[in-house]
């Protein structure tokens, strides 16, 4: 295996991971400066009230998002698992 074969994998496995948790995080840093901007303007200072709508936005997004989450996941296992007998032999 040359290195730059090694670099190709790890790149596209970057790339992979940032796709599918992007959408996620994304999510959460909208929902958590919605939440913020209500608590500055209305003055509740509640350290919980930040996590619930996070968690909750979180978990519908991995309902939404997860079929595409998981078509990417698994055509880049299938990618790295078809490619490893031609890195091994």
């Amino acid at each position: 295996m040359t290195p730059e074969t090694v670099i190709s994998i790890a790149e596209r496995g970057i790339i992979t991971v940032l796709m599918i948790c992007g959408p996620l995080l994304i999510l959460a840093l909208v929902v958590g400066l919605v939440v913020s901007i209500f608590q500055a303007t209305t003055q509740i200072q509640e350290q919980t009230l930040a996590f619930i709508p996070k968690i909750v936005a979180v978990l519908v997004g991995v309902v939404f998002f997860g079929p595409w989450m998981l078509s990417h996941m698994l055509s880049y296992a299938n990618e790295i698992f078809s490619n490893l007998t031609r890195f091994v032999g």
